[in-house]
């Protein structure tokens, strides 16, 4: 397998794990498990690939898998999932208003 799509992996699991945190932790931010693992999934591909473009060594590095890359692509997407649910969440909940 590729180090493009483990990275892609990584960054979807830990985007939905992000996502599924920051909702428990956030509950106005709440979309139902589905809905924040998908806009956790979402949002941690959305980090991982703004971390890269901000840092070329871990788009470099994504080539082959190493240590760095996996922890570097982990936090990306994390951040980026739990940050992308809050925000869905919301605006979900101002919708409703």
């Amino acid at each position: 397998m590729s180090g493009t799509i483990v990275t892609l992996i990584l960054q979807i699991i830990a985007g939905a794990i992000g996502g599924n945190a920051a909702a428990a932790g956030m509950e106005s931010a709440d979309l139902g498990k589905v809905g924040n693992s998908i806009a956790g999934a979402l949002g941690g591909v959305g980090g991982g690939t703004i971390l890269g473009a901000l840092a070329p060594s871990l788009a470099a590095a994504a080539s082959g898998v190493d240590f760095k890359t996996v922890i570097a692509q982990v936090v990306g997407g994390s951040v980026g999932g739990a940050i992308l649910t809050v925000i869905a969440g919301m605006l979900k909940g101002m919708m409703a208003k």
